[in-house]
């Protein structure tokens, strides 16, 4: 897993129930938290940037994951589109530029 980067596209996982995609996303995340080996990084962009609010219980996990190393970035356009900029509980904002940087070294793992 270490070699992997995850980008985050949707603050739920799935498509149907909006409720179910939020706990299925959560247990994703709580699971990925409990392993030994960990992503690279976590990228979050359009909706998933929301993952990295207080109003998302998967932000708690993703705190936990940046305490174990794990590098959390957030798509500057898409935290400006949503104006969250003041609203990221965790997380670094980035680009897109820099996404593609790491999708060149790393497997990309999509959420959406």
């Amino acid at each position: 897993m270490k070699n992997k980067v995850i980008l985050v596209s949707s603050d739920k996982l799935g498509v149907g129930d909006a409720q179910l995609g939020e706990s299925v996303l959560e247990t994703f995340f709580t699971l990925l938290k409990q392993r030994e080996e960990l992503p690279h990084a976590i990228f979050c962009m359009n909706r998933g940037v929301f993952t990295l609010t207080d109003e998302s219980f998967v932000s708690v996990h993703l705190k936990e994951l940046a305490d174990k190393g794990v590098h959390i970035f957030a798509c500057k356009t898409c935290v400006d589109h949503y104006e969250l900029e003041d609203k990221l509980s965790v997380g670094t904002i980035s680009s897109m530029g820099h996404f593609i940087e790491l999708a060149s070294q790393f497997e990309v793992l999509t959420i959406s």
